[in-house]
């Protein structure tokens, strides 16, 4: 059992594909088999390097390790033999029309009632027409000659599938210049490298039927591969995620510092009857059933994406915290502000309110009461009564209590109405700068 996942170096992983490679990685996993990445760059004038250095650096920090590395760029040579054997054959055949005169036809049909398909013009070519045509000129593309009837197939999510060949146009599989397409690329390597399992996209269900049509044209079995189409899934109100896929790249989601655990978790279960939780890697894979993926279309959910990565830092332990902390960070400083953090990237103003400066707001009406926290603050050395003993003498001294009394010495020692315990803070502040910040906000 062999699975692959296989991104076109053309843009930045979104977490829309990000969920084939952990689908991918998990079910090959969970079955013990093995998960080869393969690089779709046959198409070079969208391909660039850095998008597949990219690629691996968002598969790597995910967690999800591969087995295999191929480059359909490669390969090219593997593909010419294959077509030639396709042209001998007669599967693989010359079409000469333009853009605009396959425009032309496809509205003529549409203006008859007829399906905007190809009409096949070209396989009834002569060779003296043929001759001519590249006489003056004319560059052929090529294509699949399509088998009458349907290709069917037991899909692990979609049940009974079915595509019926003769309401598809012939593929095209060779443009003019000779440059291989995705469809018959995708086929010889699934064949050659071994790949038993292919789970991507619903909308590559008819994509399949043609593949399948292809791959016993190249001489494999019927049922030689078995398939998993995932549902698309939609942005929380409903619409195409496509349109938010900037904002959604794995490379955006890292920086704002989301949990690679936490995408993974998430992606494993969006979509399926089992409830998004965070996961270790070994969890998922034990856990991860792709009879449980829904038929329908999946919602992507930021909302629910956030609140499983607060769950996931909450519980980290320091050990695994360190990659995100200051080196200078202990243990008690991640365990006073984790419950705090919801991203990974807020840990630096933790560490800024502890360490280092920040601008009070002023509280005018607050003035004296501030002096007065100032004027009862205990001398050191702290202990872990410091806290009580002073605000039970400032509670006294000036009948404050409750809100009144904590929230002005929040804002003051942390410049924020709400966060980590203030009695552990003070500790870490220490006497000095909790000094010098009540200073700052009785002045501002």
């Amino acid at each position: 059992m062999k699975l692959r996942f296989a991104p076109s170096p053309t843009g930045y992983l979104h977490v829309g594909n990000a969920r084939l490679a952990v689908a991918n990685f998990l079910f090959a996993r969970h079955n013990g088999a093995k998960f080869l990445l393969r690089i779709d760059d046959t198409d070079t004038s969208r391909g660039k390097p850095e998008y597949e250095e990219a690629i691996g650096k968002d598969l790597s920090w995910l967690g999800l390790k591969w087995d295999e590395y191929v480059r359909q760029s490669e390969r090219l040579d593997r593909y010419a033999e294959v077509i030639e054997k396709l042209k001998a054959s007669g599967r693989l055949y010359p079409c000469f029309e333009t853009e605009y005169e396959l425009n032309a036809k496809r509205e003529a049909r549409i203006r008859a009632g007829k399906a905007p398909i190809y009409d096949r013009a070209m396989l009834k070519l002569t060779a003296d027409q043929r001759a001519r045509a590249e006489a003056n000129g004319k560059t052929p593309h090529w294509r699949f000659r399509l088998s009458d009837g349907s290709r069917k197939w037991q899909d692990l999510v979609m049940d009974e599938c079915s595509v019926k060949l003769t309401a598809i146009s012939d593929p095209v599989l060779v443009r003019g210049d000779g440059t291989i397409l995705y469809t018959l690329a995708s086929v010889i390597d699934d064949l050659d490298l071994g790949i038993t399992h292919i789970v991507r996209g619903e909308d590559h269900v008819t994509n399949t039927g043609v593949q399948i049509d292809i791959a016993e044209a190249l001489g494999a079995k019927p049922n030689r591969f078995t398939f998993a189409h995932l549902p698309l899934l939609l942005d929380s109100d409903g619409g195409k995620l496509s349109k938010r896929f900037d904002s959604l790249a794995l490379k955006s989601l890292r920086q704002d510092g989301l949990e690679p655990m936490s995408i993974v978790s998430y992606l494993a279960r969006v979509g399926s009857s089992d409830d998004p939780q965070v996961m270790t890697m070994d969890e998922a894979i034990a856990a991860y059933d792709i009879s449980h993926v829904s038929k329908s279309a999946a919602r992507f959910d930021m909302t629910q994406l956030l609140a499983l990565n607060r769950r996931a830092l909450h519980s980290l332990p320091f050990e695994a915290a360190k990659a995100h902390l200051p080196p200078e960070a202990d243990e008690t400083f991640w365990n006073a502000v984790r419950g705090n953090v919801d991203l990974s990237a807020e840990i630096p103003h933790w560490w800024d309110v502890v360490h280092g400066t920040i601008v009070p707001p002023s509280q005018p009406e607050d003035r004296e009461f501030l002096q007065q926290a100032l004027d009862t603050l205990p001398a050191e050395p702290w202990g872990e009564d410091t806290w009580k003993d002073w605000t039970n003498t400032l509670k006294e001294a000036s009948g404050r209590k409750g809100r009144t009394l904590f929230m002005p010495l929040r804002l003051a020692l942390t410049g924020e109405d709400a966060g980590p315990e203030l009695h552990v803070l003070l500790g870490l502040m220490g006497r000095e700068r909790t000094v010098s910040r009540l200073r700052d906000a009785i002045q501002a």
